[in-house]
């Protein structure tokens, strides 16, 4: 008869008493990167914003523009149309000093060109760019000719070229389609301290303005 062999029960492995904190610090380590990034987003949209910069008008020093907006355009939205010579292809310039936070489409394209006007439409702005002013002031161009010659990131000064007017996007005619932002809120448009006048879209209206967006030192 054979003998009755009895195995014995195997002992658990000792966990390594480091393992289990390690992973612990890891994902508090993980979770305060997260928070911190989300806190670089938020908070400063949650400072009141600073004092209004001295924006200028979007275009060439000493150019007479028409503003104007029609009702549907949304309130505080402007138009700009040169008041002589052709729109397409004429010089954007930052209004103020700032950073680049959007450059490229928004939305599509379409097919309005210099060679064929009346091409399709896009939807959206076309080629824009907006800008980050700080103090939470933002300014936007819209319906460019052409890609934006400026990236996002890059610092711009005032009267820096961004791009050219064109009629990209959702838009019937060249012109610049501009925007001046306080926050989230789109607020009216100064220019050179002034105020456009233009709030509603209750109905059209057009005022004349002539750019004050000169190089330092010139008369």
């Amino acid at each position: 008869m054979l003998p009755t062999v009895t195995s014995r029960p195997s002992r658990p492995r000792p966990r390594r008493p480091g393992g289990n904190r390690i992973v612990r610090v890891l994902l508090a380590l993980a979770v305060v990167a997260a928070l911190a990034g989300i806190a670089v987003v938020v908070v400063p949209r949650l400072l009141a914003p600073g004092p209004r910069p001295l924006f200028q008008l979007p275009v060439a020093c000493g150019e007479t523009w028409q503003l104007g907006t029609y009702p549907g355009h949304d309130d505080y939205d402007v138009d700009l149309f040169p008041t002589e010579g052709e729109a397409w292809g004429r010089p954007v310039l930052a209004s103020a000093e700032g950073r680049v936070t959007e450059a490229g489409i928004n939305g599509s394209l379409g097919g309005r060109t210099p060679e064929n006007p009346d091409g399709p439409r896009g939807r959206g702005g076309g080629y824009w760019v907006k800008i980050d002013h700080g103090g939470r002031w933002e300014t936007q161009y819209l319906h460019l000719l052409e890609p934006p010659l400026v990236e996002v990131g890059q610092r711009v000064a005032q009267g820096e070229q961004l791009g050219k007017v064109g009629s990209t996007g959702n838009s019937g005619a060249p012109h610049l389609h501009y925007e001046q932002r306080r926050g989230w809120e789109k607020v009216e448009t100064h220019f050179d301290g002034t105020p456009s006048g233009i709030t509603h879209d209750d109905r059209e209206y057009t005022v004349r303005r002539t750019s004050n967006n000169c190089p330092a030192g010139a008369p």
